[in-house]
């Protein structure tokens, strides 16, 4: 019997040490029994490929500790942070079995990231009105908003906990649990070592950013004071096996080709507006390198990480679904990537609450939109990693571990 279920979202691009410890942290401060990750597949939420296929990445987390390993469907994983979240929260509170929600954050408080949560949400009058005084001065959205929650909330450091990527995200982990009236009970762990961006290895936790480039140049012996040993034995039998990993600048010649051949490959994205198109379809004609086509097309409005999320969306050629009305819909299935024997009970008693189709084979027919641009994205992976077949998603069954 199993009494006390922990969700984690992630994206182990790959599972380091510093994922070990929130795993760790994880079943120690919720007094789990067992682990369930939401795990993005084979595209990431800043717009870029995953340097190892999500079966692989789904492995490592099980042998590293997690118990079931359930894919975050692709339309949520390349999507905003608020789709992000809400994809991600969806699928776990429809599974009927977790008890608490837990992620990193970098204010390691629960207390500010939940008042701020529930004021976006709820959207009192005074929050509105200092919202719009602020817009009315002319400021940019993103800092109205921090001066009006400043205000509101009687609070002089919220700047800080607004411009912080894991901070955001947890707000909207808390916002996705409140919209959906969930049971689940939030809980954050202040997060340590190295900046995502940050690429040199640290001496604590060192970033995924650093260990990716590290094996873009397969120099895995200076990774193993970085790794767990599963980790660093599952990536060293890649190398061993002339495992290609996958980087973001593996698709520019794609996306380049699509722009440059179809005009109109940028229009129906949901984060594309005021002519964005024209000028990424002007840069991209001399642009050498996807970071310089980014570079060359980003601004103030549109960051980089959202230019990424576009071109990435257009290399899958998602401009024929409507994603924004899929991504706001709560996850309609979970895909069971690994699992080990606790993971296997867990299966168990999801079935019993039958809140959610469970799928561990892919139907070939009657598929929903989601899972049409789930197989879609293992197609295009394929192009990019000659070890995993365009047909995957039908052929592989979860990993047991």
């Amino acid at each position: 019997m199993i009494y006390i279920i922990t969700g984690i979202i992630t994206e182990y691009n790959p599972f380091h040490k510093g994922h070990e410890y929130h795993l760790q942290k994880a079943k120690s401060d919720t007094n789990a029994d067992g682990i369930v990750c939401v795990m993005s597949g084979n595209f990431m939420q800043r717009g870029i490929p995953a340097i190892i296929d999500k079966w692989k990445r789904a492995e490592m987390a099980v042998r590293n500790g997690v118990d079931l390993v359930l894919e975050l469907p692709l339309v949520y994983s390349i999507s905003s942070a608020e789709h992000f979240a809400f994809g991600s929260v969806s699928l776990l509170n429809s599974l009927g079995i977790v008890d608490c929600l837990y992620f990193g954050s970098e204010t390691g408080n629960i207390n500010i990231l939940d008042d701020i949560a529930k004021t976006l949400v709820s959207e009192p009058l005074e929050y509105k009105a200092l919202l719009k005084n602020n817009l009315d001065l002319g400021l940019p959205f993103h800092l109205s908003r921090a001066n009006a929650l400043n205000l509101y909330l009687n609070s002089h450091n919220l700047s800080d906990v607004l411009s912080n990527s894991n901070n955001i995200l947890g707000i909207e982990y808390i916002k996705a649990l409140i919209t959906l009236r969930s049971s689940i009970i939030p809980k954050t762990l202040r997060r340590e070592g190295s900046s995502y961006n940050d690429e040199n290895l640290s001496t604590t936790f060192s970033s995924a950013t650093s260990i990716r480039k590290h094996l873009k140049e397969k120099s895995l012996n200076e990774l193993i004071s970085v790794l767990p040993k599963a980790s660093y034995d599952i990536l060293h039998s890649l190398i061993s096996s002339d495992y290609n990993f996958v980087f973001g600048e593996d698709i520019f010649k794609y996306i380049k080709y699509k722009l440059l051949t179809d005009n109109r490959a940028l229009v129906n994205l949901p984060d594309v507006s005021e002519g964005l198109e024209n000028k990424i379809l002007k840069e991209v004609i001399s642009s050498n390198s996807l970071d310089e086509l980014i570079l060359n097309s980003k601004s103030k409005r549109y960051t980089y990480t959202r230019i990424s999320r576009i071109l990435l969306q257009s290399f899958l050629n998602l401009e024929n679904f409507n994603l924004l009305n899929l991504s706001k819909s709560p996850a309609p299935y979970a895909r069971v990537l690994a699992f080990n024997s606790v993971g296997r009970s867990m299966l168990k008693d999801i079935k019993n609450k039958n809140n959610i189709e469970i799928i561990t084979k892919v139907p070939r027919n009657n598929l929903s939109d989601h899972m049409k641009i789930d197989i879609l994205g293992t197609k295009a992976y394929s192009l990019l990693n000659s070890k995993v077949n365009p047909m995957d998603d039908y052929l592989k069954s979860p990993i047991i571990i």
